[in-house]
């Protein structure tokens, strides 16, 4: 009969930790592929939205090239079909390396630190792949991603900070446990440890492992002290937002001082409380479940108020006009040179009808009238934002454990921890499609207020905007 503990160790025979960090990582890049497969079916204008633009370099970016709405659809099936291009090769490497693990290890545990040189192999001929500068294996697509990175980490001190900047950085704080696996990996793989049982640092070494995690949370915190100390900024949002940010660093650095905590139980009760989790008689664990409390509750209700514009935590009272029920939002026409929403097929020029090819198969996107808790204007069902709140909260809850990395310096229970990865990866998934769905429905009040008009006669409207003239020259859309 098969035990817990040769399960858990079968598991980590056949799926080490190495090849776990490559999966996560391919999960990333068809997150993002389906991310803008699923907004440009939506009928947002993923490119305008998300200010996806053409850059001639880091120092010197320029700003966003505005063209039509058919135009911009055809970019973007461009840039989807790519990523899942990048994702199939990406994953058919990743897949064909595990096969070959797995024939020379054969599950025994003998061989398995023999051959831990395959995935070091694999993940050295990935990152030699992603920069390398000649133009084979979607040379275009690495570009734009690379490109985005270098944005992310050497951002321009004085702004601006482009929403496509926002959505890669906060997509990165997801990864924040894989960072510190793929650090974990490198001392597995070292000679003398095991690629099975995660290695324990002592004295400073303790500090690398929480400092790798928090590095994305750092850029992220950057980003909104950058946005607050723009010239012209008269908003402390900013601030807040990166106060929610700030809040992780805590959960992340008391996790890695509990193992102070052990040693300090075990000189005053003995070694039977090595293997325990739960210390909550010891003053450092209460301040270090503390910090995950405060972290999970600020940063829901950040994502539900801030980043989603969901009504159902605001803290002010409702206005009058608040307190109306929904109305259409009729926007007949908004001359802006950002188009948004998809407009309506009929009324594309023969220009862009030359151009667009398929784009006059795209349905006419439609105005769902809201409902108490939510807001005034839902570009998706009503039906699909409780579940996302409720997701949302549960999973937030448990990812300020998972980012804690002391509940897995053993072998055991770091598969279950795996799958809660997996779980913030779709968290953040299901997060991007209404973080930029609210991007849109903010951009299209700020730039046409006045179109609130005090119409209730129906239960959807419909609306187009009017895009700019194209450009249909060839350009990199980069993020």
């Amino acid at each position: 009969m098969t035990t817990p503990d040769n399960e858990e160790l079968y598991q980590h025979l056949s799926f080490p930790l190495p090849y776990r960090v490559l999966v996560l990582v391919g999960l990333g890049i068809l997150g993002w592929a389906t991310n803008l497969h699923g907004l440009d079916v939506s009928g947002v204008d993923t490119i305008a939205a998300m200010d996806l633009r053409t850059d001639t370099g880091i120092a010197k970016p320029v700003m966003p090239v505005h063209h039509s709405a058919a135009f911009n659809h055809l970019k973007v099936v461009d840039l989807y079909h790519a990523a899942y291009r990048l994702f199939s090769l990406y994953s058919f490497s990743c897949f064909l390396s595990w096969s070959f693990y797995r024939l020379v290890t054969q599950g025994d545990p003998a061989r398995v630190d023999s051959y831990g040189y395959i995935p070091v192999i694999t993940t050295l001929a990935i990152i030699i792949v992603l920069l390398c500068p000649y133009d084979i294996f979607l040379k275009h697509e690495r570009e734009k991603f690379t490109l985005g990175i270098r944005r992310c980490i050497f951002p321009a001190p004085n702004g601006p900070i482009y929403f496509s900047d926002v959505v890669l950085a906060d997509i990165g704080t997801s990864f924040a446990k894989v960072f510190g696996d793929i650090w974990q990996s490198m001392w597995m793989l070292k000679p003398g440890n095991s690629i099975l049982v995660p290695p324990v640092h002592d004295n400073w070494m303790r500090w690398i492992l929480p400092t790798v995690m928090s590095f994305p949370f750092f850029i992220r915190f950057r980003q909104c002290l950058i946005e607050y100390n723009m010239p012209g900024n008269e908003s402390r949002r900013p601030l807040f937002n990166a106060l929610k940010y700030a809040t992780s660093f805590p959960v992340i650095y008391l996790s890695a001082a509990q193992r102070l905590v052990v040693v300090d139980l075990i000189k005053e009760k003995g070694k039977k409380l090595a293997g325990e989790v739960w210390h909550g008689e010891h003053p450092l664990f209460r301040l270090w479940l503390l910090a995950a409390v405060i972290n999970s509750l600020y940063s829901f209700w950040w994502d539900v108020t801030n980043d989603w514009g969901l009504d159902l935590m605001k803290f002010e009272p409702p206005t009058n006009h608040e307190r109306q029920p929904p109305r259409p939002l009729l926007l007949a026409r908004l001359h802006s040179g950002t188009p948004l929403i998809r407009r309506y097929p009929d009324s594309l020029s023969e220009e862009d009808d030359r151009h667009a090819g398929q784009a006059h198969d795209l349905p006419k996107h439609r105005y769902r009238q809201s409902c108490y808790g939510l807001r005034s204007v839902l570009l998706y069902p009503r039906m699909i934002y409780p579940a996302l709140i409720f997701l949302n909260l549960l999973l937030r809850m448990t990812w300020s454990v998972k980012l804690s990395p002391h509940v897995n310096l053993t072998r055991d229970g770091t598969v279950a921890f795996f799958w809660l990865e997996v779980a913030e990866l779709v968290r953040r998934w299901l997060w991007v499609f209404v973080r930029v769905e609210w991007e849109v429905v903010k951009k299209i009040e700020e730039k046409n207020p006045a179109n609130y008009l005090d119409d209730r006669s129906g239960d959807e409207g419909e609306y187009e905007m009017i895009p700019a003239t194209p450009d249909l020259s060839e350009r990199n859309l980069t993020l």
